[in-house]
């Protein structure tokens, strides 16, 4: 199975020199929690999340329509190309501890995204039964990976 058999075609993005104030919209109004960030040409550079909007806000102590994209954007960047096995976008999930990926064409240009949810949401629905077997467990240790703490982080208190 590949990438394009999941992926969400309706991708919403914004630039880096927009303000934090317009990239919180695009959140809010598709109900997404992170929005590609492009360059000029439509290549994702970065990507910018809610909690990236938070931390900068409370960082700097400024309103979000203060701060521009750029200085708060998360740009190590992982992506993934259309035509992928979604087993090889799943693995750089994992391993990358990300819960969306930008998907581009041959070009590099952003087409859509895929996301653990699409994942999660076509087993659910049984919309893939062909691969059903393969995302029994991997999902789970996706999941798992992905929500590990990073080195240095602090777990919450219960």
């Amino acid at each position: 199975m590949r990438v394009r058999s999941l992926m969400s075609t309706a991708v919403h993005s914004c630039t880096s020199e927009q303000t934090l104030a317009q990239a919180a919209r695009l959140l809010w109004e598709y109900d997404v929690g992170a929005v590609p960030v492009v360059d000029a040409g439509g290549r994702p550079v970065a990507m910018i999340t809610d909690r990236d909007i938070c931390m900068a806000a409370y960082l700097r102590g400024a309103a979000i329509a203060e701060i521009d994209v750029a200085s708060a954007m998360s740009t190590d960047l992982f992506t993934c190309h259309v035509d992928d096995p979604l087993s090889e976008a799943e693995r750089t999930m994992m391993t990358r501890q990300v819960r969306r990926l930008p998907v581009v064409d041959d070009e590099g240009k952003l087409i859509a995204v895929l996301s653990l949810n699409d994942i999660v949401l076509a087993r659910k629905t049984n919309a893939i039964g062909k691969v059903r077997a393969f995302l029994r467990g991997d999902v789970v240790e996706t999941l798992a990976a992905i929500s590990r703490h990073r080195e240095g982080g602090e777990q919450a208190a219960e």
